[in-house]
């Protein structure tokens, strides 16, 4: 399975979580695994697990570059795929910046639409611009 691939399942995941907030992650992959619905992959289970374990720092970074926006209006998707792509960047050093935020705009194509995926990427362009301001 491909690095996109994963991804992608775990985007999924972390979707799905929105709508099973009392089911844990576990069961979730358990349920997906037993109905061969997801291949199995460390990757996605590491990204969805550190996704959900560094929520309030991730749903914080939303929040702060979604000018205009606030987290509850944002389409559940949109929110999955940013969820996904600042976990990345944040807890994943293997993964260039660029390559996260390609697979995010990708993912928002697939899922969503021209117009969230535009969304996307200024919301991660301008936190990694800021970030290396920063640095």
């Amino acid at each position: 399975m491909t690095r996109t691939q994963e991804r992608e399942q775990a985007f999924i995941m972390i979707f799905e979580k929105e709508f099973n907030t009392e089911v844990g992650i576990d069961e979730l992959f358990s349920y997906a695994y037993e109905t061969e619905s997801f291949e199995q992959s460390l990757f996605t289970e590491s990204l969805v697990k550190t996704a959900f374990e560094k929520l309030d720092e991730i749903d914080a970074l939303i929040e702060k570059y979604s000018i205009g926006w606030k987290k509850a209006r944002l389409p559940k998707v949109t929110l999955a795929i940013l969820r996904l792509a600042f976990c990345e960047i944040m807890c994943v050093d293997s993964v260039p910046e660029s390559v996260t935020v390609n697979e995010a705009v990708e993912l928002a194509k697939k899922y969503a639409t021209e117009q969230d995926a535009s969304f996307i990427n200024g919301i991660l362009g301008t936190y990694l611009r800021e970030a290396k301001a920063d640095e």
